[in-house]
């Protein structure tokens, strides 16, 4: 029985590398779209708001279409959209007036996939047969890391031997990978989340949980605690500390990625030995300390470094929340998975956005921007803390 979905998981860890795709390749051109096509930081900005902003709804939308339409619809529609937003990303801004609205666009499309996917993946791979639901979960949000890892390597060292004039060849590349796993998914065998005759809980009996609204808070900040340093990472590592752009893309986002990767597959590996409330907590101590270190060191090659800690300290923190919910309540079905991903893309855009904002407002410092988000990791403590101490809420 388990063995037959070992290819609908392994199309899952495809999946969140689609997504990886979509959320961190656009980001490394950022600094490129804004000298070639002339769009000035607070646009730029928008982008990465607009990209989540979108998810977001995505993520508020399905809760009401994708138990209707089918888990296997979906997840084709999910991916034939990421690469259509990719492949629109190389020729709107080129043939539109505006060439940011070209851009925008391109990100609506890609977007709507990325969110059809945060929230379809997670629930597919919790549905499959396993002996160990938060190891098998971590080791799922991990292929996000390698993706996000792949995505600025494979770019970087693209830009390197063909030239960041050449972008667009590398979107139409990246854009294969969802077109085929969408044939993968219309084949794999996909399990019910729940057991036959079972519905999962509606909106108004979630709403009606203290829990969920703590689970749904501490997803926000898992998002934002995460985005708020890795969506800037690059253009810090550049503008910041003064280094190339491909040092700035080496350094910033694929160290980040890595060891938020390396986190997640510890977990993954050794999560059935491991309290994951004290695993979460020292994770956000530890992001607390490197938001400082970013913020604060005075040392650029200390700020880096500090830049890496923070990535393998927000590893646990997403699928740890999805985790802690599934165990918390077990019947929340497709509705609890969706809101839980609107809460997570409500962070991915809130962190980067305040970063950005705080950083606009003190004369493009993204220290201060980083520092101000700092709040994030914070307020996930204290909400891992309130679920410690209140097992019985729901």
């Amino acid at each position: 029985m388990k063995n037959q979905y070992n290819k609908t998981i392994t199309a899952c860890f495809v999946g969140y590398i689609v997504q990886a795709v979509v959320n961190n390749f656009t980001p490394l051109l950022f600094l490129f779209f804004q000298k070639s096509y002339h769009v000035p930081i607070s646009q730029i900005t928008l982008l990465v708001t607009f990209n989540f902003g979108i998810q977001l709804l995505v993520d508020l939308l399905s809760v009401r279409f994708i138990d209707k339409i089918g888990y296997r619809v979906s997840m084709i529609a999910a991916h034939a959209l990421a690469a259509a937003g990719l492949l629109f990303l190389t020729v709107l801004p080129e043939i539109l007036p505006v060439p940011f609205i070209g851009i925008l666009i391109a990100v609506m499309i890609y977007a709507i996939g990325g969110g059809l996917l945060e929230v379809l993946v997670s629930p597919v791979v919790e549905a499959c047969p396993s002996d160990n639901k938060e190891k098998a979960m971590s080791l799922l949000h991990s292929f996000y890391c390698w993706g996000h890892a792949g995505v600025v390597l494979l770019s970087t060292l693209f830009f390197y031997a063909a030239g960041i004039d050449n972008w667009k060849i590398l979107a139409i590349i990246w854009a294969v990978i969802p077109i085929g796993n969408a044939f993968v998914f219309a084949k794999v065998p996909i399990a019910p989340l729940l057991e036959d005759g079972e519905t999962g809980l509606g909106l108004k009996e979630l709403f009606r949980l203290k829990i969920f609204w703590i689970l749904l808070i501490m997803m926000i900040c898992a998002g934002a605690s995460e985005q708020a340093v890795s969506q800037w990472a690059s253009a810090f590592a550049e503008k910041g500390l003064g280094i190339s752009k491909a040092a700035g893309d080496l350094a910033g986002p694929m160290a980040f990625a890595i060891l938020m990767g390396t986190s997640r597959l510890f977990y993954g590996k050794y999560g059935d030995r491991i309290n994951l409330d004290h695993f979460m907590i020292y994770s956000c101590l530890l992001c607390i300390l490197s938001y400082l270190g970013i913020s604060l060191f005075p040392a650029p090659l200390l700020n880096l470094i500090a830049c890496a800690v923070c990535g393998l300290s927000v590893g646990i923190m997403w699928p740890g929340t999805f985790s802690k919910a599934s165990a918390a309540l077990p019947k929340g079905g497709t509705a609890m998975f969706a809101l839980l991903a609107l809460g997570g893309d409500m962070g991915c855009a809130g962190g980067p956005t305040l970063v950005g904002m705080i950083s606009d407002s003190l004369g493009d410092n993204l220290k201060m921007g980083i520092l101000a988000g700092i709040i994030f990791p914070v307020l996930l403590l204290l909400g891992i803390l309130r679920c410690k101490k209140g097992n019985t809420l729901s």
